[in-house]
């Protein structure tokens, strides 16, 4: 099956009710009934420069995930890579729009060139107290992306699926604060750390897609808090 077989299998899966993608070892805290909504985009696609390879040991070499690294100077999770998206705004008719209005903002996709698959469950953020909607789609007619805005995000980029799943560049994140110690599974991809939310969504979609390889859990990547 293709990669977008794969992915639309999953989506029916998600719809029906017979699949959980968080159902799994990393689940992010649920937080209470007073968390603010949000979405966030998790938009597969092609690399337009690069072609598929025959033989890959992990996944196609064309297919990739769309990523940003938001700015420093945010007050919420500064410096972290991230989906595209945020908090749902009153002009969001479902927070599949909401998805795509943030995606539009902060990397200046054209949303048209994009398919829905299907709107995972809900995972709450305690820290920031969201409670995130990942949006699973395809990007059938890929455009141009770019940062839109500095004071927002650092870098916008398109990370090969087959480079998150090779198990050397894979690692658990550990983070200590306020004495408290958190892990989740992370990935060292495009000159940076995916850890957190993010890492955790793409491990548990890489899991429930059936794409994922044996990583050594054990091997630790310390986060400055």
């Amino acid at each position: 099956m293709s990669a977008r077989g794969d992915l639309e299998a999953l989506a029916d899966g998600i719809r029906s009710g017979r699949v959980d993608p968080f159902d799994a070892r990393w689940h992010p805290k649920v937080v209470g009934n007073t968390a603010r909504e949000a979405a966030v985009l998790v938009l597969f696609g092609a690399l337009d420069s690069v072609s598929a390879p025959s033989g890959e040991p992990f996944a196609p070499g064309d297919l990739d995930v769309l990523l940003l690294e938001r700015a420093q100077t945010l007050g919420s999770h500064p410096g972290q890579v991230a989906f595209p998206g945020g908090g749902r705004e009153p002009q969001d008719a479902s927070l599949v729009d909401c998805a795509l209005r943030e995606a539009v903002e902060e990397t200046g996709l054209d949303p048209t060139g994009v398919d829905v698959l299907a709107e995972l469950p809900a995972l709450g953020l305690g820290a920031s107290g969201f409670l995130v909607t990942p949006v699973l789609a395809w990007w059938a007619s890929p455009s141009p992306v770019d940062v839109v805005d500095y004071a927002e995000s650092a870098q916008v980029f398109r990370t090969p699926v087959r480079d998150l799943l090779d198990p050397a560049n894979r690692v658990t994140g550990v983070i200590r604060r306020r004495g408290i110690t958190f892990t989740s599974p992370a990935f060292l991809v495009s000159d940076v750390l995916v850890w957190g939310f993010t890492a955790m969504v793409l491990d548990a979609l890489l899991e429930g897609l059936g794409w994922a390889v044996p990583w050594d859990r054990e091997r630790k990547h310390y986060i400055s808090p």
